[in-house]
């Protein structure tokens, strides 16, 4: 028997498996690195049996080019990585997140996925609210993670950075510049995870898979969960999801061929002049969020990551994914608020300094030809036969509307390289592959 052939089976481990991704430091900061270890390990396991259950669905050279080889670029590092302990360790880790992701990928279609999604997002956005509301009229105090953390405080600091709070109690603050930081403890987690919230009900809402007031009321939810999180750069991804999304229906609402084609020109040139101004008014548009051009300090964390991507330009230092503190070069390398930095926040730089010019090729391939078929799946009229098309799915507006939020994200953050955003690419990038995926479930 196999062991998601029940439905209920399938619900618990998809919604498991993605609270284990979105939800990562919640369960580290509450119940320990040990318990949420082992519930990882648990679900890579089933999440291996599952793919050798499912092995005549899918094939390794089905599989993305640029996803393989990437992994194994990454994995082969360990013969000239500068910590190969470490290198090992994060190597585990991001197979752990890889092939569970794939998992899910070929068990799953689009509309599972979707729905679990939808629950995993309300569990984390209503728990955050509830969490720094207990905070706020119960605690009436910042508060700690209740487990021990690995050693990121600077030696000598004379306080407790801001950084390391679990909670900030910040809930009744947030109309004057306060953050709320909620159970996953870092307010740009928490917007982009509101964010993708906002993507997802309103996807929801456009195809009935939920009630349509059920859908609104999460959606301003999500909404305003992102306000309380008065994240800087989840707005800048707000922004281009929501230029995408016009931009998609704009196309999708023209009745030729040639007319959403011609449209579809005119959409990608004025996104990227759009881009261009933006780019340019940095400054201003950061300032207008209360953050500087730099995103507040990142720039300095970027010369010094350059500086050491530099001495290893070509193929890098080694893979580490998330950066280990007890680690050389990154141990009291990288400094922020009296806090060691666990990524370059910014991905292509982080790319760069593990994996070398060779590793931000092959990253980038895999990333444009994931964002290139996710767009080609949401203007392209879906067919099942030849010469007829049928109407557009607004579920077809997932993964592009995804891609973009993670592509945006992917500059001040490095969070593409870990946990729930690898796991969502590496989704999307295997389900846009292989199209019989995204139409059947099991």
């Amino acid at each position: 028997m196999r062991l998601i052939e029940h439905p209920r089976a399938r619900t618990w481990f998809l919604v498991l498996s993605l609270l284990i991704l979105f939800g990562g430091d919640a369960w580290r900061f509450s119940v320990g690195w040990v318990a949420w270890g082992i519930v990882a390990v648990g679900i890579f396991a089933i999440s291996v049996v599952i793919l050798v259950q499912s092995r005549q669905r899918w094939t390794i050279g089905g599989l993305p080019y640029p996803f393989i080889v990437f992994m194994a670029l990454a994995t082969g590092s360990l013969v000239w990585s500068q910590y190969p302990a470490a290198s090992a360790l994060g190597l585990a880790t991001t197979w752990m997140t890889v092939l569970g992701a794939l998992a899910m990928a070929v068990s799953f279609s689009w509309a599972e996925l979707l729905n679990g999604l939808a629950r995993v997002l309300r569990i984390l956005i209503v728990a955050s609210l509830l969490f720094e509301f207990v905070v706020a009229t119960l605690v009436r105090g910042p508060i700690l993670p209740w487990t021990a953390q690995p050693e990121v405080a600077v030696p000598g600091y004379d306080k407790v950075p801001q950084m390391l709070y679990w909670s900030r109690n910040e809930l009744f603050e947030t109309f004057d510049d306060g953050r709320i930081q909620g159970i996953v403890g870092n307010a740009n987690h928490l917007g982009f995870l509101a964010l993708l919230g906002v993507i997802v009900f309103s996807i929801q809402w456009a195809t009935g898979a939920a009630g349509k007031r059920w859908s609104i009321t999460w959606i301003a939810l999500a909404a305003l969960t992102l306000f309380f999180t008065r994240s800087a750069t989840v707005t800048v991804a707000l922004a281009a999801v929501a230029v995408t999304a016009a931009g998609l229906l704009l196309i999708r609402s023209r009745r030729t061929d040639w007319a959403r084609r011609l449209t579809a020109v005119g959409v990608v040139a004025a996104a990227a002049a759009a881009g261009g101004v933006a780019f340019a008014l940095r400054d201003t548009i950061f300032g207008l969020l209360g953050k500087s051009g730099d995103l507040t300090g990142r720039a300095e964390i970027w010369q010094i990551v350059i500086g050491l991507a530099e001495q290893r330009p070509v193929l890098g230092w080694g893979w580490i994914s998330f950066w280990m503190p007890w680690v050389e070069p990154f141990k009291d390398r990288v400094i922020r608020n009296g806090v060691v930095q666990l990524q370059a926040h910014d991905t292509w730089l982080d790319v760069w300094l593990q994996l070398g010019l060779v590793g931000v090729f092959i990253f980038g391939a895999l990333v444009v030809s994931t964002l290139l078929r996710a767009w080609l799946a949401a203007i392209d009229r879906p067919q099942r036969a030849p010469h007829t098309s049928e109407p557009y799915s607004p579920l077809t507006l997932l993964p592009i509307l995804v891609m973009v939020a993670l592509v945006v994200q992917s500059i001040p953050e490095s969070r593409l390289l870990g946990e729930y955003a690898l796991a969502l690419l590496v989704i999307i990038a295997v389900k846009t592959k292989r199209p019989d995926w995204t139409v059947s479930a099991s």
